[in-house]
């Protein structure tokens, strides 16, 4: 469905995306997640074809973004992350704008309108003003809008913002049940809500894809299946501690407080399974394992590992051209 090839995009004399490469199939969901300014949003305004790239080439469904802009973006529903709503219409009035826009037919524009604002919650609404609405709201306007003329690709740039928790979750279900009929891209700072939607997360960085895989491998690639232990010990804290830190380094175990029952997280670099180190380590230090389970790395754990790696990167270059 999506073909980018080693896209460069320069706003004057400073570069917002470095040579990005990516492959997205129909009818998946692939997360795109960075940090802020980290070229995102340029990302999906040059895919939309509103701006153009510096170099490289995008092709969606065959046709190439920047010649056959046109015919591209009919294929395209778009909400950004500033949804540009007419907050002096009413929520009806606005999404048959949009879809007369978007040339639907009369005979059909009645029925996608229904289903749009069935779909995103927003039925009891219509006849509001949308500028008397709440953001919550206003944003899932902005996701009826994207979708009222059925696109096969959608661009949603954080699309659950200002939404309550229940709102999130029936915005994760309809991205979800939008699959196979619809490939959706989606970038999202809730790293748990793409970890729970998207097949696959890219990761850019400093306009620089840093990572792509599905969430499952990049776990395991990154930070191994078994990277941390929490543990509830009962008895002597201090040897328990003497003989953890044979296994790991000290910095590695974290715990709240001292007492007569120890709580506390060990870490494990190598990502190693060493459940059985712990035990023994506690065994003879002469305490008792109240608990002891597998803390399960989460995708912002890869995301915090990658884009700190970058930082450091970055300070210790510029560092060396200081020196």
């Amino acid at each position: 469905m999506i073909q980018v090839k080693e896209i460069i995009k320069y706003y004057g004399p400073n570069r917002a995306i470095e040579n990005i490469s990516l492959s997205v199939e129909k009818g998946e969901i692939l997360g795109i997640l960075g940090p802020n300014g980290a070229g995102k949003s340029t990302l999906f305004r040059i895919l939309c074809g509103y701006i153009p790239a510096t170099s490289g080439e995008v092709h969606i469904d065959g046709m190439d973004v920047f010649r056959d802009s046109l015919q591209v973006r009919r294929l395209i529903g778009y909400m950004p992350e500033s949804v540009p709503l007419y907050t002096d219409m009413r929520v009806i009035e606005y999404l048959d704008y949009r879809a007369r826009l978007k040339d639907i037919p009369r005979n059909l524009r009645k029925q996608r309108l229904e289903l749009v604002m069935e779909q995103c919650s927003i039925g009891d609404v219509r006849r509001r003003i949308i500028g008397q609405l709440s953001k919550g709201y206003r944003q899932r306007v902005g996701l009826a809008a994207a979708l009222v003329h059925n696109p096969p690709l959608l661009i949603l740039d954080e699309p659950t913002i200002g939404l309550d928790p229940n709102q999130i979750r029936d915005i994760r279900q309809l991205i979800k049940s939008l699959a196979g009929e619809h490939t959706v891209l989606l970038a999202s700072h809730i790293l748990p809500e793409v970890e729970n939607t998207c097949s696959r997360v890219t990761i850019i960085d400093k306009g620089k894809v840093v990572a792509m895989d599905s969430t499952a491998n990049l776990r395991t690639k990154y930070l191994g299946d078994w990277r941390s232990l929490y543990l509830e010990v009962k008895g002597d804290i201090k040897k328990v501690l003497q003989m953890l830190e044979k296994i790991t380094k000290p910095e590695k175990i974290h715990y709240p407080e001292d007492g007569p029952k120890l709580c506390l997280t060990i870490e494990n670099e190598a990502g190693e399974d060493f459940r059985e180190k712990v035990f023994q380590a506690v065994c003879s230090a002469g305490a008792v394992i109240l608990e002891m389970r597998p803390m399960k790395n989460s995708l912002e754990d890869v995301f915090v590992r990658l884009t700190a790696q970058s930082d450091e990167t970055a300070a210790a270059g510029a560092e060396d051209n200081q020196n």
